[in-house]
């Protein structure tokens, strides 16, 4: 190979300053290339230019070239001019007229309105950017022409495999130029004057401008240009499907964020003079979408600066109606501003002209209170969310028992993740392990898993409840530095900082995983240790196999001081059994997942804010926006609808989601989510919904159970509330008839993991300034409650790891699901119907200590709280019913727990423990079912301490089943999960089922459920004599009792939870000793029996001498 044929090095060199032999050769290129002498295939490439542009022509140098943005048009869009329009003054200038355009990109259809004086400017910007263009592509053929002739050091240069051996090719052609190049002729035309009338001089101007608009529409590199997109008033936001139809885009001035970054081009000459600009504002392209406004460097950034988030406003007072944005009036004239206010912010922006802030006010406040979302209105129960599921928009859910069947649904999702990964909780463990046994899926720790999504380019949101450390021992600052570690696509905030915030006493204690905005699974399962369990909820495990280290965990024994060494027990395994965990879990797909998922985007942003505002390494984070692609658009399955039969459906679904006028509902699609194993289709029932819905069809009643304030602005546009006094649903009971794509319930299986089902869903949560950035407190999860109650027809299911509420004219406990429950069940004994309540809860509180201990105060002052709300004083529901109902009250009410037995480990002693009961789940006459984080108490459902979510999920498929002895159509969601929990609970097998299906009878309520309550908690008491139990009325009596069996069998645990080796028994008159193993295999299940007489006699509120007594009592109930 020849020299000249060798491919040349690489080589970087400073360029030297132009010289005037440089110069000299400048002019004689300029000279050959104008007569086109110059072969063009002898002048080499180089990728820098000879003498380095200027700011301002760096700036726009090029439409697009290497480091520029990408772009923000694929393809061309198309425009139509609609209409002309001239002012009201007598001059017919076409410089006067105005343009409303209309654009249209893919499935995104916006309309502008321009000036003719605008359109020039933009003729003028772009024929400037052409003659830039121009030069500097002439500037680079000199350059490649001097260093060929070896006059100028040569730079970087790579040549390109195809490139001939004879030299390259030069950077542009003139065809690439002209491609570039708009003629003014066409813009000329816009301004030529027009006689005749006022219609023909209109009819001609769109006519021009028509054609002005077809020059730089037709040509990518123009339509992409920045002159361009700022006309077209788009951006990297404007047509991603993610955050919803395109809205209104433009510069705007703020001030909030000019410690950011300061823009030179803010203040002009002459402001600086007056003094008319501020200098701390700093130009930012805003963007409105319908959830929220964001502020970005320029168009082509996709990172925002700042974000609001459109909440539910302030109530208006009297006249004053409140919106989300508002005109302001400056004392300087030449000042015009406006201002939003969303949640406990509120930002000035400033423009350019009256008629802006008119247009910029107009278009906020109509995305914000549109309909469908309407982020900024209280839906049903006074929630930021509406129903989803009313249409087919791929609304499904599916629920999961116990841990075992949560952690690897969950980790399945995280390995399915492809690009975003959220994650909060009140506890978070690094190092558990989401599969068992731990030896067999070593790699199955949530570290390796988020570590291995991290490496793929997966971004990780992970936050953390930030505790009070000494009175909490969950160390999450030891979970955000192990997180930290992982990758830096893990981004990790805890929150809050309890002294800047001032919150000392309450918590963040929701429970979220959500995967791509696709699946979220929220309920009462932390990702921690303890929380892992199977439907057998085993007390040992030695050796281990099951539970690593400090996941063996039972809190009423000892609380680890550390949690760092996780794979060394805390507990001896031989010696003290594990306490067995009972949560609920769900799954939730399309809208509902979405409208969790910017609940969390809005807690991160909120502490983003308030934590790191000036950390660029965590980001502000954008909430997605639920949109559907209709069939005609594109998708794998047509959606099969009789037309004539949803037709005035569909027309008033149509007016309500409409858009404004910049944004037509009908152009502006939406995409359904898809599942992985293929798209969500319609079933083409389109049934009334009311007919199918008991919620939606039924009103709140007249007598609210929460104070009116927390009812007033209540509104769902898209399903208003039936007032009428007689219910679709009252024709229920006697709806013989199956309806079509009806299972019989005998098809179904109650294993751990349910059914996915299409439902109705929507999100209910408890939020307030200080938890979420909120302008008020939301307490939907509250008001749900009350409703779902009072609306309950047959009976109510729920479990809770509190049960702390109060009755009407209770000043100390707030929260009225006590009264609501008290209300209905009096409603029923007055109409002489059949109803139950059952309460599954735990035994004694999950935390440390006996309760007659020294350091037990807080074991029993929770104590106290629930037995004052179930059994205790005046203010309990038990005695206020007796004193009305006598001996029927425990026909409608009961308490119950969960309880678990076994040997430690092989021929090891016989141990029990509570299965402590997390869920936090009611289910209402095998149709509604709630679930969430929330537990009943005040803590949780006032919405100004702990933040809590959860969602409610009204059943769209049924199947045959009884209630009362009635035929009744069941819930397939509701149903299956009550026969899954109810089978555990008993102890049944697949082939009893049928034993629990009409949760009314007396057959199963009586004769099965309490039955086998009251045998089950009589065999553990003769076992082992464990606490809690209606023998023991006070400390005194527990004292004697601890004292007798620890001297009969040396150890026991706190609870005597250990059996002696032998049984004594009497049978027959004769005493026989038995092995106790063998007397507890009459124990069906777990269920047993809430101790009601439990310390009835003490006092268990902390005593003067304790510490507790000074801590505020709000911290336990």
């Amino acid at each position: 190979m020849t020299e000249r044929e060798e491919k040349p090095k690489p080589l970087t060199k400073t360029i030297k300053p132009a010289t005037p032999l440089s110069l000299l050769h400048l002019t004689k290129y300029r000279a050959l290339n104008s007569t086109r002498e110059v072969a063009v295939s002898d002048i080499p490439m180089s990728s820098e230019p000879l003498i380095p542009p200027s700011d301002a022509l760096s700036a726009s140098h090029s439409f697009r070239r290497c480091g520029e943005p990408a772009w923000i048009f694929e393809e061309l869009p198309k425009a139509t001019i609609v209409s002309v329009s001239r002012p009201e003054t007598g001059d017919i200038s076409p410089i006067l007229l105005s343009y409303t355009i209309e654009l249209q990109y893919k499935q995104f259809k916006w309309r502008l309105l321009k000036r003719a004086s605008q359109v020039l400017y933009l003729q003028f910007a772009l024929r400037k950017r052409a003659i830039i263009e121009d030069f500097h592509d002439k500037q680079e053929q000199v350059k490649e022409w001097l260093q060929y002739l070896g006059i100028v050091d040569q730079t970087v240069m790579e040549q390109d495999d195809e490139e001939p051996d004879d030299g390259p090719v030069p950077l542009h052609h003139e065809d690439s130029v002209k491609n570039r190049y708009v003629p003014s002729v066409a813009a000329l035309s816009i301004i030529r004057p027009s006689l005749g009338g006022q219609q023909s001089i209109a009819d001609r101007a769109k006519v021009t401008m028509q054609g002005y608009l077809n020059h730089f529409l037709g040509n990518l590199d123009i339509v992409n240009s920045q002159e361009v997109c700022k006309f077209l008033e788009v951006s990297k936001l404007s047509f991603l499907q993610e955050y919803g139809p395109k809205l209104k885009e433009g510069y705007v001035m703020v001030n909030h964020l000019s410690n950011i970054s300061q823009d030179s081009d803010v203040s002009c000459f002459p402001c600086n003079w007056f003094h008319c600009c501020d200098n701390n504002q700093k130009k930012v392209w805003a963007v409105l979408k319908p959830g929220f406004l964001a502020f970005l460097d320029d168009p082509f950034n996709n990172k925002p600066l700042d974000i609001i988030i459109f909440d539910i406003l302030p109530s208006s007072n009297g006249e004053t109606k409140i919106y989300l944005a508002d005109p302001i009036k400056e004392r300087n004239p030449l000042r015009y501003t406006f201002k939003v206010s969303s949640g406990n912010r509120s930002i000035l922006l400033r423009t350019t002209s009256s008629a802006k802030v008119k247009a910029w006010v107009t278009a906020i406040n109509e995305a914000s209170l549109r309909p469908l979302e309407g982020w900024c209105c209280p839906h049903r129960f006074g929630s930021f969310a509406p129903i989803r599921g009313l249409t087919e928009d791929g609304s499904q859910a599916q629920w999961f028992v116990d841990g075992q069947a949560a952690f690897e649904a969950i980790a399945t999702s995280i390995q399915d993740a492809k690009s975003e990964i959220f994650i909060t909780g009140w506890w978070l463990c690094p190092e558990l392990y989401l599969r068992r046994p731990f030896h067999s899926f070593s790699t199955s720790q949530l570290d390796s898993l988020l570590e291995e999504k991290a490496k793929q380019g997966v971004q990780i949101y992970v936050l953390l409840y930030k505790e009070v450390s000494l009175a909490l021992k969950i160390n999450s600052l030891y979970s955000m530095r192990r997180l930290l570690k992982i990758h830096e696509n893990v981004r990790v905030l805890r929150y809050p900082d309890h002294f800047a915030a001032r919150v000392y006493l309450w918590s963040h204690h929701e429970k979220l995983v959500i995967i791509d905005y696709k699946i979220c699974y929220i309920g009462g399962l932390d990702l921690c240790f303890g929380r892992y369990d199977t439907p057998e909820h085993e007390v040992g495990d030695c050796p281990s196999v099951i539970w690593p280290g400090k996941d063996y965990y039972n809190p009423r024994e000892s609380e680890p001081n550390s949690w760092e060494d996780t794979m060394r027990d805390e507990l001896d395994r031989k010696k003290y059994p594990r306490m067995p965990w009972h949560d609920v879990h769900c799954a939730l797909w399309g809208p509902p997942c979405r409208d969790i998922a910017r609940h969390f985007v809005q807690r991160w942003n909120h502490a983003k804010r308030t934590k790191a505002p000036n950390e660029h390494a965590i980001p502000l984070l954008m909430p997605h926006h639920h949109m559907v692609i209709p069939h005609y658009m594109g998708r794998s399955k047509e959606i099969d609808i009789d037309e004539k039969k949803d037709e005035d459906k569909r027309k008033e679904i149509d007016i309500q989601d409409s858009f404004f006028s910049e944004s037509p509902m009908q152009d502006i699609p939406l995409l359904i989510p898809q599942e992985a194993d293929g798209p969500v289709t319609s079933n083409g029932d389109h049934t009334n919904l009311s007919e199918n819905s008991p919620l939606l069809s039924q009103k709140l009643g007249h007598e609210t159970l929460v104070s009116d304030s927390h009812m007033k602005g209540f509104q769902d546009e898209v399903v208003p509330l039936n007032l009428g006094a007689q219910s679709v649903v009252d024709t229920l009971d006697d709806w013989w008839e199956t309806p079509e794509g009806t299972n019989d319930d005998t098809t179904l299986e109650y294993g751990q993991v349910g059914p996915h089902t299409t439902c109705h869903c929507q999100v209910i949560r408890s939020v307030s300034q200080w938890s979420a950035g909120t302008s008020q407190p939301e307490e939907s999860i509250h008001t749900a409650y009350c409703s779902l109650i009072e609306k309950a027809k047959h009976f109510i299911y729920i479990e809770n790891q509190f049960f702390i509420s109060g009755l009407a004219g209770d000043d100390i406990i707030q929260n009225r699901i006590l009264e609501a429950l008290y209300r209905r069940i009096l409603q029923a004994h007055k109409e002489q119907k059949d109803f139950r309540v059952i309460i599954v809860m735990p035994l004694l509180p999950g935390f440390q200590g006996g309760l007659d201990d020294g350091g037990a105060a807080t074991v029993r002052a929770l104590t106290h709280w629930q037995y004052r709300t179930i059994s205790k004083e005046q203010h309990s529901i038990l005695h206020n019913l007796e004193a009305k109902l006598g001996p029927k009250t425990h026909d409608y009410i009961s308490f119950y727990g969960l309880r678990s037995h076994g040997r430690l480990y092989e021929n090891g002693p016989v141990a029990t423990s509570q299965v402590y009961v997390h869920s936090k789940l009611m289910i209402i006459d095998d149709r509604v079912a709630f679930i969430g984080s929330s537990n009943i108490n005040d803590r949780s459902l006032l919405g100004l301490r702990d933040s809590e979510i959860g969602v409610l999920i009204e059943d769209k498929e049924y199947v045959e089943s009884l209630m009362n002895g009635k035929l009744w159509k069941a819930g397939k969601f509701s149903y299956s999960l009550r026969c899954s929990l109810w089978s555990e609970h008993l102890g049944l097998h697949t082939g009893e089922i049928s034993k629990i299906s009409d949760p009314v009878a007396d057959t199963t309520y009586k004769d099965l459920w309490s039955a086998t309550a009251k045998e089950n908690t009589r065999i553990y008491h003769e076992v082992f004599a464990c606490i809690p139990n209606d023998q023991i009325h006070s400390r005194a009596a527990l004292r004697q009792s601890m004292v007798q069996w620890k001297e009969k069998l040396g150890h026991t645990t706190i609870d005597l939870g250990i059996a002696p080796d032998k049984l004594v028994c009497h049978e027959n008159g004769e005493i026989k000793t038995i092995d106790p193993i063998e007397r507890l295999k009459s124990v069906k299940g777990h269920l047993v029996s809430f101790p009601l007489e439990f310390m009835r006699e003490e006092d268990l509120r902390p005593a003067v001498i304790e510490s507790e007594f000074y801590v505020s009592p709000q911290v336990y109930h």
